[in-house]
């Protein structure tokens, strides 16, 4: 800085302790002028204030808001570009309902509806992702550019227009020791920087419209979630009501104690069947029970269907044991398929069995063709080894 530069500042330095301890009174400004600073100093107090609080509604945690943003700023000084986005609680909860009903699995009435709350909970979360960047690009984009540009723009001007008032009023005041034609240039350059800042805060004042359309843009955004939202979950909702509907409609299923001691068969060299069993009388009772009812076949959830009829004991002419010395069922009813993956079959067909895949299907074949069908519809006469 020039030796000019230095006495400069010092004057002003000068002028400004003297209005602070002598009480000396400077340069007054006119009351719009006043008046227009005061709101321009307002509009910059609730652009720091509201843009936070805007992003502490969007993502309450402050937590995740901290992490994200140290995130954010190492994938920038990286030079990658790759945002981590903010974790919505409704996509927690989706994510933890589709693991548990994933684990009870589709035959599960309750499993199944949790991995659709799941995915209703889900799609509310997108929702959320997508309302977050709108209100980002709508309402606080916006803000930060006015903070950014135009207010940042108006600070200059007033603190340049400030020290010129300085050093104007420590050169008026010392009339007579300064030149007139310092005074001048002084006088000019200060009003000079009051027009300039003048002109800027008018033009942000102005700006009532825009500043409007800002708010319009994040109350719609707001609107569009809460409008998905509530179709999700209206949705979700008709759905879970028809299925408790239809389950409370199936006829309750009886428990049958099952005996320890498995009954064994086997064919003899002769043909003959030789069966062989421990305490019978449990066995005997869930076959009497398996017989007279058909209980629930489970499919897959798009294609639940509930199968149950009253029948005498079936009477077939294959009764008697079975030509077969492999592991092998007889059909107790007719099994319709609801895919290419299933076996169907007549009642009193022999299925050869090739293994069981769970609780509730064996796999089987039958006129060779390969395909699964429920356990309850059929009677094993070999068991599998």
């Amino acid at each position: 800085m020039s030796v000019a530069g230095l006495k400069k500042q010092f004057h002003k330095a000068s002028q400004l302790l003297k209005e602070k301890l002598n009480g000396v009174e400077g340069t007054k400004l006119d009351e719009e002028f006043l008046i227009m600073e005061r709101k321009t100093d307002i509009t910059h107090k609730l652009i720091l204030d509201l843009v936070p609080k805007t992003i502490g509604y969007l993502q309450p945690n402050p937590a995740y808001r901290a992490k994200l943003s140290m995130l954010n700023t190492v994938s920038k000084i990286r030079g990658k570009l790759k945002t981590v986005g903010y974790p919505q609680t409704e996509g927690i909860l989706g994510d933890c309902m589709l693991h548990y009903g994933s684990e009870l699995g589709a035959e599960s009435g309750f499993g199944f509806a949790l991995t659709e709350m799941g995915e209703a909970l889900k799609q509310v979360s997108q929702a959320k992702d997508s309302m977050d960047v709108r209100v980002k690009q709508t309402f606080i984009d916006p803000l930060q550019s006015i903070q950014d540009n135009e207010l940042k723009e108006i600070r200059f001007h007033l603190r340049k227009l400030e020290g010129r008032r300085l050093d104007f009023d420590y050169k008026k005041r010392r009339k007579g020791k300064v030149a007139n034609t310092e005074i001048t240039k002084a006088c000019e350059k200060f009003e000079e920087s009051k027009d300039l800042a003048e002109s800027s805060m008018f033009n942000l004042l102005q700006k009532d419209v825009e500043q409007m359309q800002y708010l319009s843009g994040f109350m719609s955004a707001v609107i569009d979630y809460h409008q998905q939202s509530c179709q999700i979950l209206e949705n979700l909702r008709s759905s879970l009501q028809t299925r408790i509907t239809d389950a409370s409609n199936q006829p309750k299923r009886e428990f049958a104690s099952k005996s320890v001691a498995r009954k064994t068969c086997y064919t003899d060299i002769n043909g003959l069947s030789n069966c062989t069993s421990g305490q019978s009388s449990g066995t005997e009772i869930t076959e009497a029970l398996s017989e007279k009812y058909a209980p629930v076949v489970v499919h897959s959830p798009n294609k639940a269907v509930i199968k149950t009829q009253t029948t005498q004991n079936p009477t077939s002419n294959y009764d008697n044991s079975p030509p077969f010395d492999q592991p092998c069922c007889r059909a107790l009813y007719t099994f319709q398929t609801e895919n290419q993956e299933e076996l169907p079959f007549e009642e009193g067909d022999i299925i050869i069995l090739t293994s069981q895949v769970d609780e509730n299907w064996y796999e089987g074949m039958l006129s060779r063709k390969s395909g699964f069908f429920p356990i309850n519809y059929v009677k094993v006469l070999v068991p599998l080894p």
